[in-house]
């Protein structure tokens, strides 16, 4: 006679373990709604931040000392697109793929004059620069007095002695189309942060 194989017969589970199994379902279900949610929150917040920073108010790190005693290397700048600007503003613009931080002097059909010391005339007035960190000429190649040609601008770094700008025909006289905004706010470092 074959003997008889025993079935085991499935342990219902108890009322309690079915509760806590009902729980932890939904509390995954719960913790991946949360999860898509907020990886939802974060694309579009990164979505909108993208497209604020590249049509209304671009965000740039200044390097170099051409702009100290106002901006030092490291700072984090904003800027507003804008297409008017005045001698004394503060502006960023392309050059040979990278973006430079000047001040206006000067605009379209203005005449310009640099003496030897580094004194600046515009329309034959001293211009009147609180701003600036040493008085030099720097690095000049132009033949002054000198005209600004149509639709451009002439700027120049506030440390006059070690920036290259519009002194020199390397960089030359920045035209509307290059230029990225007006610098109109100071991010970085926290204990600076200004309006400018």
């Amino acid at each position: 006679m074959a003997k008889e194989k025993k079935r085991s017969v499935p342990e219902i589970p108890s009322a309690e373990q079915v509760s806590a199994e009902r729980e932890r379902l939904r509390q995954r279900s719960r913790f991946r709604r949360t999860l898509v949610s907020t990886i939802a929150v974060l694309i579009v917040v990164a979505a909108v931040s993208i497209l604020i920073s590249t049509l209304w108010l671009p965000v740039l790190q200044v390097y170099g000392s051409s702009m100290t005693p106002l901006f030092e290397d490291g700072d984090i700048v904003a800027l507003v697109k804008s297409s008017n600007f005045e001698t004394g503003d503060i502006i960023a613009f392309y050059y040979n793929n990278k973006i430079l931080v000047k001040r206006v002097i000067c605009g379209p059909g203005d005449w310009i004059n640099i003496d030897e010391d580094g004194v600046v005339y515009v329309n034959d007035e001293k211009l009147d620069e609180p701003y600036i960190l040493d008085q030099s000429l720097g690095e000049c190649d132009l033949t002054f007095p000198y005209q600004i040609p149509d639709e451009a601008f002439f700027v120049m770094g506030d440390h006059r002695s070690v920036s290259i700008d519009s002194r020199s025909s390397l960089i030359g006289c920045v035209r509307h189309e290059q230029i990225v905004g007006h610098v109109v706010l100071r991010m970085w470092p926290i204990k600076k942060i200004s309006l400018i």
